[in-house]
């Protein structure tokens, strides 16, 4: 495999060539200083174990993934795995050897609470990539301190990282980025049409860029500008 570029699993996962550090919408000062750390991790060796917490809908496996595409331009060997998806198979068989990567990134690691062989084969990886000097990058959509961990050991290892939260946004920033996800897209989002969508669509960003694929479908479909009656009857409202 190339060093020159992320390393994937053959479990149908993969980077998302848009995830990248220059697209994501920084809502705080807090934030800027997590993606300023995360940059640091990506590419300097001397950065080791790091955490990043945020509510869903924060972004947080946009930033994994983007630190893995700095990585790779580092020619740093990086493993990214999307707890939510990998949960299902055998913890000892995907760790094993995974101290050989430069960089582990551990992306939703509350999915895999309460699974002891999980939380045991984690906690020994961590111990093997912390003893080799690698780098190991962990989010979580709770903070470090409530997760719900039952290995101690595992808990410990976490609380001792380095730990930064990703702040959600407010509306402003809700709309900022849904423009910004639309103008992407090729679509012109209007400041009354996001008003609407906010007002009578659910604020959670994952169901809103749900919404905004929908609504870019449609319109691609219908040959339509994003109007509050096309949005009304997309949504059937």
């Amino acid at each position: 495999m190339s060093s020159s570029s992320p390393v994937q699993l053959s479990l149908g996962v993969s980077l998302r060539d848009d995830a990248t550090f220059d697209n994501y919408f920084v809502a705080s000062e807090r934030t800027a200083q997590a993606i300023h750390r995360l940059k640091c991790l990506a590419g300097d060796p001397d950065q080791q174990l790091l955490m990043v917490w945020g509510m869903r809908g924060s972004g947080l496996t946009h930033l994994l993934q983007a630190a893995c595409h700095i990585a790779g331009e580092h020619q740093r060997r990086v493993q990214y795995l999307p707890m939510a998806d990998v949960r299902g198979y055998e913890a000892a068989h995907l760790c094993d050897g995974l101290e050989e990567m430069d960089i582990v990134c551990l992306d939703g690691i509350e999915h895999i609470c309460g699974n002891a062989q999980w939380e045991k084969n984690l906690f020994h990886l961590f111990n093997r990539l912390r003893d080799g000097g690698k780098s190991l990058l962990v989010s979580s959509h709770e903070s470090p301190t409530t997760l719900p961990i039952a290995l101690a050991d595992l808990k410990s290892r976490l609380l001792g990282c380095e730990v930064y939260q990703i702040e959600s946004l407010n509306d402003e920033g809700k709309k900022e980025v849904l423009r910004l996800r639309a103008a992407a897209r090729g679509m012109e989002l209007p400041e009354e049409v996001a008003n609407f969508i906010l007002n009578r669509a659910s604020r959670d960003m994952v169901d809103l860029f749900h919404l905004l694929n929908r609504l870019d479908d449609a319109s691609l479909q219908e040959q339509r500008k994003l109007t509050i009656p096309f949005v009304k009857a997309v949504l059937g409202v």
